[in-house]
């Protein structure tokens, strides 16, 4: 079944979920260091990642880009993605994989963590999600800090092992461990995820 759409905010406001999907940090021409040795385990995980984006859809599930701006303050989110698509870009690949739809929502953040000096808060507030499903890029940086900081507001974290990557393979098993342990994410890979019985459980949880 569809999300409910909210009719507040003279019709704009979001979709309603207890569940979103983010994509942390994919639009990326993955021009720094440690970048090229990366790509092939990167298009791995982009192809996961658009497998499980093509469940949300179908779920009803809202999918957010919580991507860096790269310190382009001038720049948008529009034109990260052409940059990336460039055709002397690493990451053209990922981008390619992962292009935002117009019916995704995106974030840009300044900062490792998606909720730091960005609109996230708000914008799942206006969703209602509690349970987040973090994907993307990097394991050890943007990813672990945004789930810190969502643990701290309250949200069930689902991080699938199979959709997030580091520079190295050991920074993403030590950043899944130390997810695991400390803010108690749910890490099995995504093709163990469904997500119409996430759905279920999360309006089952307590606000």
């Amino acid at each position: 079944m569809p999300a409910r759409r909210n009719t507040d905010l003279h019709g704009n406001a979001p979709d309603s979920s207890r569940v979103a999907l983010l994509i942390l940090g994919v639009v990326n021409d993955l021009e720094f260091e440690g970048g090229a040795g990366m790509v092939p385990r990167a298009i791995r995980m982009a192809r996961r990642i658009a497998a499980l984006k093509a469940k949300a859809s179908e779920a009803g599930v809202p999918v957010v880009y919580v991507n860096d701006n790269f310190g382009r303050w001038r720049s948008d989110f529009r034109r990260l993605v052409a940059h990336c698509l460039g055709s002397r870009a690493r990451g053209r690949t990922i981008t390619r994989l992962l292009r935002p739809s117009h019916f995704d929502y995106f974030v840009l953040k300044p900062k490792h963590s998606g909720f730091s000096s960005t609109t996230l808060d708000l914008l799942l507030e206006h969703l209602g999600a509690r349970t987040l499903i973090l994907t993307g890029l990097l394991a050890d940086s943007c990813i672990l800090f945004t789930a810190q900081d969502a643990h701290m507001r309250g949200c069930h974290l689902i991080v699938p092992e199979d959709c997030i990557a580091g520079r190295a393979p050991s920074d993403t098993r030590r950043a899944l461990t130390q997810m695991r342990r400390t803010v108690q994410a749910d890490t099995q890979p995504s093709t163990a995820l469904h997500l119409r019985t996430e759905l279920r459980r999360a309006r089952g949880r307590r606000a």
